[in-house]
């Protein structure tokens, strides 16, 4: 071991000890996620959440929201007011300890009248907001006055001073996000904050949520919420637009011990499961306990309720989970005192008894809901008996996938020109339509690392049939051979043999048709690899301008526009020859007028242009597929590439004039 001769000056002085609210502004990442545009818009969510909480406690039932000047936001409730007298162990008011300490709230006291159920986890929230915020004014409607009190990055700038007499009762946040800590941006985004604020009004029946966009340089904007169903409503409108099997949407709200189950569930005849699970209105894109125990009690009560009622044969096999979720659209929705979250994000609930609690509510108002709609719970069951025929199918067409490739002595397809690397890591697939283009792309591609695979023609629309016929599709299979992962209930993303899957088609109407077809077939079967980040479009080239020996490509109609005011001189008619004299080639033999070639298709360009443009990755523009909002995805894909073609028709009607660029 070597010993350090220098001094150390490691000592008990050498620990920081930070005061306050001084952690936040040190890593604020672990108080709102990111100091990005998502952590800030997580400032209004905090500020907000203390609003429901006093509207799922029954003391609030209307919320305003407002985006001001200077990036400043205000948040009011009618609640009961945030307490302003002398709290006994801080020594300052309950609203100064509320805004200047962490872990202080309501959160923590429902036994004093607190929240028994809140939707922050560790009761930082508006301190947190106070401390990532350069200003922040906190106005209190309560016992017959107003009271106010104003703060500066955390710190107050006085005591709290009453400024007049009320008969209300409520709250008003007003905070500005500090610049210093959000450098990305401080400029709120309307659209991201009306989708949260729907959602969260869904989830909390019968309160008003008034929001209103009153910024400088912008056109005033306002939205009302209110919805009397709450998560009934929620279903209602995911299922808008589609053949629905159970008129009737089964709800149930019920307590027991201390927590809150609150399901509402509709079939359709759709193949995708949408299932929306809460806790404490957070969103658990991961599910947890809640959902396990509404999935065990869903395929029980069907099962039990089918063979009572002979819908399913003696000889028959029971419906499988897989079965009773296909076409189901449902929110879960629980609130309970303690909850237990997997991981910063809370994307995962862990508290084992809310399992059973909700299997067995569930369960039992389910089976009344059957018994008491037969005609509802025929159609549902048939849904799901061919749900399990095709799954059935399906096997059968797996089984026969991997019997003939056995047969036929290769594991990948024959279209495949495979890379010579074997680390997935490192390589790429480029899905290429056409065979032409697919030649081109063999021929300028680094055999190392990128493999192609050429598909021709239209594509199968996944989102309008099964697995079982997606299985037989002779265009699909090679891919799915190719990937190495498996489908559906065989997948597993560990045997991805491509770590970037790019597709690449040409920049035209049938190139758009069959890049949105590949994404609905991937957004549908592989979208656990558009989540990881291996999903890319590339970007070839719209134009190749020329000019004497000089070429340049533009990927935009507004880069071609610079690159020829760089080149200067004149642009060719379509037919003209570049090297044709004319008046000015006779008086100036270096003078040659600017060529435009337009690409149809990426066949049209040879193996060097195509690397040199779209394949090589220290040039190449390559677009990577995120999934911002995996519901109005879902609902998306389902409107464009859907059976039902009212809606379809209606979105074509109305963004029909904002096309600019259209190729027939």
């Amino acid at each position: 071991m070597t010993k350090n001769n220098n001094k150390s000056n490691y000592g008990a002085e050498a620990i920081t000890v930070l005061e306050g609210l001084e952690p936040v502004r040190k890593r604020p990442g672990m108080y709102i996620g990111s100091t990005s545009s998502v952590g800030l818009h997580h400032l209004i969510w905090e500020v907000a959440d203390n609003s429901f909480d006093e509207a799922m406690a029954g003391h609030c039932n209307e919320i305003e929201v407002k985006l001001l000047e200077n990036n400043m936001v205000s948040v009011t409730d009618n609640g009961r007011g945030i307490p302003v007298d002398i709290h006994k162990k801080t020594g300052v008011s309950a609203l100064e300890t509320v805004l200047t300490k962490l872990h202080a709230g309501g959160k923590f006291g429902e036994e004093d009248g607190g929240y028994k159920v809140s939707g922050g986890l560790h009761g930082v929230g508006v301190s947190v907001v106070n401390a990532l915020s350069t200003y922040l004014k906190a106005e209190v409607h309560r016992d017959k006055k107003i009271s106010v009190q104003e703060y500066e990055i955390g710190k107050p700038k006085g005591k709290i001073k009453t400024i007049g007499k009320t008969d209300k009762t409520g709250t008003t946040i007003t905070f500005q996000p500090d610049p210093t800590i959000f450098k990305e941006t401080t400029e709120f985004n309307w659209d991201y904050i009306i989708k949260h604020f729907r959602q969260q009004t869904y989830l909390t029946k019968k309160i008003k949520l008034e929001i209103s966009d009153l910024r400088e340089k912008e056109e005033k904007k306002h939205y009302s919420f209110y919805f009397e169903g709450g998560i009934k409503s929620y279903v209602k409108i995911l299922n808008r637009g589609k053949n629905i099997k159970n008129k009737n949407i089964f709800y149930i709200d019920k307590e027991i011990e201390d927590s809150r189950i609150e399901i509402a569930l509709q079939y359709n005849d759709e193949f995708n499961e949408n299932v929306l699970p809460f806790a404490n209105n957070i969103h658990n894109p991961e599910g947890g306990t809640h959902i396990a125990g509404f999935r065990s009690a869903l395929t029980r009560t069907l099962n039990n309720y089918a063979r009572k009622n002979k819908l399913l044969k003696e000889k028959e096999d029971n419906l499988t989970g897989e079965d009773v979720r296909e076409g189901l659209t449902a929110i879960v929705s629980v609130k309970l005192t303690e909850p237990q979250f997997e991981g910063q994000t809370k994307g995962k609930l862990g508290n084992t008894e809310i399992k059973t609690y909700v299997e067995q509510i569930f369960g039992e108002f389910f089976n009344y809901f059957l018994e008491e709609n037969p005609k509802d719970a025929e159609a549902i069951i048939g849904k799901c008996i061919l749900s399990a025929q095709a799954r059935i199918a399906a096997r059968t067409a797996r089984a026969t996938i991997l019997r003939k490739n056995a047969l036929d002595g290769m594991t990948l397809p024959g279209k495949l020109a495979d890379c010579s690397s074997r680390k997935a890591e490192e390589c790429e697939i480029f899905i290429v339509e056409g065979d032409s283009a697919g030649g081109s792309a063999k021929q300028g591609r680094n055999r190392k690392f990128q493999a192609i695979l050429p598909i021709f023609g239209k594509m199968l629309n996944v989102e309008k049939t099964r697995i079982d016929k997606v299985l037989k599709n002779e265009k699909l299979q090679p891919l799915i051979i190719a990937l190495g992962t498996g489908i559906d209930d065989t997948f597993d993303i560990s045997k991805l043999r491509y770590y970037r899957i790019i597709l690449m088609a040409d920049a035209d109407v049938d190139g758009s048709h069959i890049r949105t077809l590949m994404l609905t077939f991937l957004y549908k079967y592989y979208k656990d690899l558009i989540i990881n980040g291996h999903i890319y479009i590339a970007q070839p080239p719209l134009y190749k301008i020329q000019k004497g020996n000089i070429s340049k490509y533009a990927y935009t109609e507004k880069e071609k526009e610079g690159i020829i005011k760089i080149m200067g001189g004149e642009i060719a008619e379509e037919n003209d020859d570049i090297k044709e004299e004319n008046e000015k080639d006779k008086k100036n033999k270096n003078y040659k007028k600017i060529k435009i070639q337009r690409y149809k298709g990426l066949g049209e360009m040879n193996p060097e242009q195509l690397w040199e443009t779209t394949m090589n990755p220290e040039t190449r523009i390559l677009k990577q597929v995120t999934i911002e909002d995996a519901s109005n995805s879902e609902k998306i894909f389902d409107m464009l590439m859907g059976s039902e073609v009212a809606p379809r028709k209606h979105f074509i009607q109305t963004h029909a004039k904002n096309v600019t660029n259209l190729d027939i």
